[in-house]
């Protein structure tokens, strides 16, 4: 496309528009700011039974998006797809943004080709004790990869960045947080399907995995008649041992709705709850609990430096089981205690702008370009020194 505009080639996740998880929220995000200025491409996986044409591309609001057939499943077709994503952007001039380290095998592919990187490196994936030792390793020596085949690296916490910058210098590292947006109201509606009053339940919305403390939140909830009720957004499959004991943990006042996708029920149900419950231990600024705090929710989170460098001092943390139950109590008993948390929320949440956020991601991709632009000139001035050709014109 030689319309003068940078282009920009955004790798890492399922695609656009954003249907699965935070890192496709912000590619969408990310590509909407964007577009107009840069020419903005977007891979997509596309699941199909068999492959027939594996790169096709359509446009969406201004955006390319690059689609990618792949007809295997599981982890296999996340590797075959991540591959084909690289093989075609290393083909095509521009800035690469790379979302998560998990197929960073396949970086070097794009050094090679002389594209620049911009990776978000997002969380500890290799600590997550739900991991076998050979996945742990997998993640481990992948993040060393991504690391080491990226031009800057993006820490999307300051606990994140410490832990990066033990394996790049701090100066191939910039902290840019994840955003969210303002929820200054929400219909009851999607609150009262699920059989719940307004400021009369509690809920968590995260997978449900041991390192997230759902069984610890359910356990500690469901020592005592509460009065009101404890949603658990998420799927459970009572084949997973897991699943099983949380399920069995749980009293009669929590209720496992499944997984609910519908941002705007979601917000609903962030909006009107007495407390969000926030269990996550591995990670960085983490979307969800973001975006709790654009609903104004009071915050009772597991206490560990993610959490209290995103939620603030303003909300509420536990270690155990037994916190977190002193915390639960708190919230139930002290309606001052809950309206200046939820005066914090909103307060803290500022620090977690998209315009802001966005704006600093192009700054970093507006100077990968510059660089690479550079080195294109640098490397075409030695080609043409060397066969004696001219190199510049009178004006």
């Amino acid at each position: 496309m030689s319309n003068g505009r940078p282009t920009l080639l955004i790798l890492g996740t399922r695609g656009i528009p954003a249907n699965h998880g935070g890192f496709e929220t912000f590619a969408e995000k990310l590509a909407l700011y964007l577009a107009g200025r840069w020419n903005v491409k977007v891979y997509c996986q596309k699941e199909v039974d068999r492959v027939t044409d594996r790169i096709t591309s359509r446009f969406w609001q201004g955006i390319e998006l690059i689609e990618v057939e792949v007809a295997s499943t599981g982890p296999r077709a996340t590797l075959e797809f991540d591959l084909q994503c690289v093989w075609d952007a290393a083909r095509r001039d521009g800035v690469c943004l790379v979302l998560g380290y998990n197929s960073a095998l396949f970086l070097p592919i794009l050094r090679l080709f002389r594209r620049p990187i911009l990776t978000n490196m997002d969380g500890i994936e290799w600590r997550r004790p739900k991991w076998s030792p050979a996945v742990r390793a997998w993640f481990w020596v992948n993040e060393w990869i991504a690391a080491w085949s990226s031009h800057r690296l993006v820490a999307d916490h300051p606990a994140i960045a410490d832990h990066l910058a033990t394996r790049r210098p701090r100066r191939a590292i910039v902290t840019i947080p994840y955003g969210g947006d303002p929820v200054t109201a929400a219909p009851e509606a999607p609150v009262r399907a699920l059989g719940l009053e307004p400021d009369r339940y509690m809920v968590s919305i995260a997978r449900i995995e041991p390192d997230n403390n759902i069984l610890t939140i359910v356990e500690a909830f469901s020592r005592r008649r509460r009065g009101m009720t404890l949603v658990v957004l998420g799927t459970l499959d009572d084949r997973i041992p897991y699943h099983r004991a949380v399920r069995e943990a749980a009293s009669g006042e929590v209720i496992f709705p499944g997984g609910i996708y519908e941002q705007d029920r979601i917000a609903a149900l962030r909006f009107h709850a007495r407390a969000y419950m926030h269990g996550h231990t591995v990670g960085g600024t983490n979307p969800s609990l973001v975006e709790a705090l654009w609903a104004g929710s009071p915050v009772i989170a597991h206490d560990n430096p993610f959490n209290r460098g995103t939620a603030g001092g303003g909300q509420a943390y536990f270690a155990d089981a037994d916190a977190c139950e002193r915390r639960i109590e708190e919230h139930l008993a002290d309606d001052g205690l809950v309206r200046r948390a939820r005066e914090e929320a909103r307060i803290q949440a500022r620090r977690f702008a998209w315009d802001d956020i966005l704006a600093q991601y192009e700054s970093e991709l507006t100077a990968l370009h510059g660089g690479a632009a550079r080195a294109g000139a640098a490397a075409r001035l030695r080609q043409a020194t060397a066969e004696g050709r001219p190199t510049g014109t009178a004006g």
